[in-house]
């Protein structure tokens, strides 16, 4: 698979780069939700019905970052490179990146037409039904269908509905933010995660018998609501069932600067810092709460553990 990253206007050497006739599935894409991937898988078999290579245009960073619209749009359910390699499994030969700018927030529908599908040689195109590009937002899928013509087709997918419900990134955050994780996988066709790298902590865990994995995320992601959650770590190449808890550990700390996250690993031996690790939320257990004493936390990390391995040994069997 070929990552290419774009630049407006696309010059000739960009256009170059992969200059063969292409289907393209063009989205923000952040979850890679069921509903992109239905997207995505359009355009792949659009792709192989008409003997061009499948790809997927993506822009970044988040254009309402870029348009000073934040809000919660400074965290990521998938972190760009997290992003790319869900494209790699569902078959894109090119991945188009492009930078989202000041300049390119500003290109109307008919230039981005113009100069960038059409140098890049797309010969089909395929959107969600909620699909909005150019300045403002001003172009909508029948926008793109009737520039497209006559030699872009251009297909609109309809929405991909879950339990009556449009799936949609925005649906998934609000899910997570509610502690709800066993919506946010409906979602997603798989549990939600968060990776990072063990780092050193205050080594507290350890001396009470259950040390934790001190986690640093490796990118802004979308953080769960504050609590207690059976979770499945991934490391070194094992997956394994763990307690975990983002808070601000109100037990010992009267305020924290922002939450961390830490992770007892219920089936584990070995050192961890250092290591890649990647968190699969699977079930809510319980609010972060402060406790009058340390053989009260004990006790209760230990109700947590034994509930979190009847949760997760419930979910593996399924």
């Amino acid at each position: 698979m070929e990552i290419i990253s774009l630049q407006y206007p696309i010059v000739s050497t960009q256009a170059a780069l992969s200059a063969k006739p292409k289907t393209v599935a063009i989205g923000h894409f952040d979850g890679v939700h069921r509903g992109h991937q239905n997207v995505i898988r359009h355009a792949m078999e659009a792709a192989r019905a008409a003997g061009l290579q499948g790809a997927i245009m993506t822009f970044h960073p988040h254009p309402k970052e870029v348009l000073g619209q934040t809000g919660q749009y400074t965290t990521s359910l998938t972190p760009l490179a997290e992003k790319v390699e869900r494209f790699r499994e569902l078959g894109a030969h090119v991945v188009y990146i492009v930078n989202f700018d000041l300049e390119f927030a500003s290109v109307t529908p008919s230039d981005f037409v113009e100069y960038v599908l059409r140098p890049l040689q797309v010969k089909h195109a395929t959107v969600g039904f909620d699909f909005s590009f150019g300045a403002k937002g001003a172009g909508k899928p029948e926008t793109l269908w009737a520039l497209g013509e006559p030699d872009i087709e251009v297909e609109i997918v309809d929405p991909f509905m879950q339990d009556g419900d449009k799936v949609s990134s925005t649906l998934i955050r609000e899910a997570l933010s509610e502690g709800r994780p066993e919506v946010a996988e409906q979602l997603l066709g798989e549990p939600y995660q968060v990776r990072g790298v063990v780092i050193h902590g205050e080594g507290r865990g350890r001396t009470i018998g259950f040390p934790t994995a001190n986690i640093k995320q490796e990118a802004a992601y979308v953080i769960p609501r504050q609590g207690v959650y059976a979770v499945m770590v991934q490391v070194d190449g094992k997956r394994v069932p763990a307690v975990l808890n983002i808070g601000v550990k109100p037990t010992f700390h009267e305020k924290l600067p922002e939450p961390v996250m830490e992770a007892h690993l219920l089936e584990f031996s070995g050192d961890l810092y250092d290591k890649s690790i990647t968190v699969q939320f699977i079930s809510f257990l319980r609010s972060e709460k402060k406790f009058g004493s340390i053989d009260e936390l004990i006790a209760q990390i230990k109700s947590d553990a034994e509930q979190a391995s009847s949760v997760l040994a419930a979910y593996n069997k399924n």
